[in-house]
């Protein structure tokens, strides 16, 4: 036993593969996935291949969590021929009126990784065979925040559908008022309120859709007049973020404060509409307007 325990163990020498008369196995390495061919979902973790998610409106199938639509997806998404049939205003460019550092710089990045001018875009298209103007912020541009030229492009937007006497459809998404242009864009609150009221002393419809986020100046203002309001589902909508509030008023604040959700509950909205049913809904309003118009 004792000989068993202490014996010597065997060596084994290792050979050269040309030795034995063979090659080398040769080195796999990890193939990477090409960025961009796959999304998770950031609710329930579902893992989604992009043309699949396009397919379904980039909604998770998963939990139905509604990820962000660029402009140009939205219209193709809505529209009759998925196009407009004529943009507004597309050449209106930003300017830096208060001389921000940096501004021009993150500007000129957005308009390269959008292929935007700016954070909105407007024109007239059909929807269900009917003319409506529309306007689609795009989150992707500064995060669609209210300065000059969205607040401008917006306004020539409502008084294009007075001159018209067409129907005014707005798609909001925005993260607030642009620091950057300081009162210049603060004042785009009023500036587009009084357009819409214009429009509304027309008797023409305007429908508001709010999509998240939306918050700051653009909820405060032109986003919460709509003569319909409605919401994507798990949309965010407010004035102050959750945090500001909870330590302005030193209170906890419910966990599904200022979703689409609790929004209607309380009054705020008049109807959650899911993306699959966006179209539909909207095609079904602006007809029962247009056949209002004739009686």
């Amino acid at each position: 036993m004792l000989k068993d325990l202490f014996g010597k163990k065997r060596k084994f020498a290792t050979l050269p593969a040309e030795t034995l008369g063979r090659v080398p196995a040769p080195t796999i390495e990890p193939k990477e996935v090409p960025e961009g061919l796959m999304n998770k979902c950031t609710h329930c973790g579902t893992i989604h291949y992009s043309k699949d998610l396009e397919k379904n409106l980039r909604v998770c199938k998963g939990c139905g969590y509604h990820f962000p639509m660029s402009a140009p997806e939205r219209i193709q998404s809505l529209l009759d021929d998925g196009a407009l049939r004529e943009e507004f205003d597309a050449d209106l460019i930003t300017a830096n009126p208060l001389g921000f550092p940096g501004y021009l710089e993150k500007l000129e990045q957005d308009k390269k990784s959008t292929n935007l001018n700016e954070a909105v875009i407007t024109g007239e298209g059909l929807l269900g065979g009917n003319r409506i103007v529309i306007g689609v912020m795009d989150s992707r541009f500064r995060m669609a925040s209210m300065g000059s030229v969205v607040g401008e492009k917006i306004t020539r937007a409502i008084e294009r559908a007075v001159e018209r006497k067409l129907p005014f459809i707005l798609f909001s998404a925005s993260g607030g008022a642009r620091m950057q242009e300081g009162v210049l864009s603060l004042m785009q609150m009023a500036k587009t309120s009084a357009a819409l009221a214009r429009l509304d002393r027309e008797r023409l419809l305007f429908i508001s859709v709010l999509t998240n986020p939306t918050y700051g100046g653009v909820s405060a203002s032109f986003a919460s007049l709509g003569d319909y309001n409605i919401a994507e589902p798990g949309a965010m909508i407010g004035f102050a973020g959750r945090r500001v509030i909870e330590q302005t008023i030193r209170q906890e604040l419910p966990k599904d404060f200022q979703t689409a959700e609790f929004l209607l509950e309380h009054g705020q909205l008049d109807k959650v509409v899911h993306r699959k049913d966006m179209r539909a809904t909207l095609s079904k309003l602006v007809e029962m307007h247009v056949m209002g118009e004739g009686v």
